[in-house]
């Protein structure tokens, strides 16, 4: 396991958020991308495809926040509970394989194991304990 992060959702206000928090812990902002750079967002309602799909701050010390906007279209409502996740990026597959069967036993899955458009092996998790886990493996990038 390579790290565990902190994964936020917001209603509409994550960029004004994670540049909030630039101010008070420095860093950059070390990516951002919209649900409009996403295959088949062209059949979004138009007034979501702005919103952010991910974004990240690296901190001066490190520490990475990341954050995501959530959707009324797919009726994403903000609640206590549901407004943050811990990530864990794996080493590989089948890493992230053992830890989702773990952590999921007596909880619920919310998106299975999937290789995904952006190039990682990914999949989402809320355990028997009601904390919402993302599970992460990167593929490595031929250079």
């Amino acid at each position: 396991m390579q790290a565990i992060t902190t994964y936020f959702n917001f209603m509409g206000n994550t960029e004004e958020a994670l540049n909030f928090y630039k101010t008070i812990f420095g860093g950059e902002i070390t990516a951002l991308s919209r649900f409009s750079d996403m295959p088949g967002s062209e059949k979004m309602p138009a007034h979501e495809r702005n919103k952010i799909m991910h974004m990240s701050l690296t901190t001066q010390s490190g520490a990475v926040l990341m954050a995501t906007d959530f959707l009324e279209s797919m009726e994403q409502r903000l609640a206590v509970g549901n407004n943050i996740h811990l990530v864990i990026n794996t080493d590989s597959e089948k890493e992230l394989e053992q830890l989702f069967d773990i952590l999921s036993a007596g909880g619920k899955v919310e998106m299975p194991v999937n290789k995904t458009f952006w190039g990682a092996y990914f999949a989402m998790c809320e355990d028997r304990f009601g904390i919402k886990w993302m599970l992460n493996y990167n593929y490595p990038q031929n250079s």
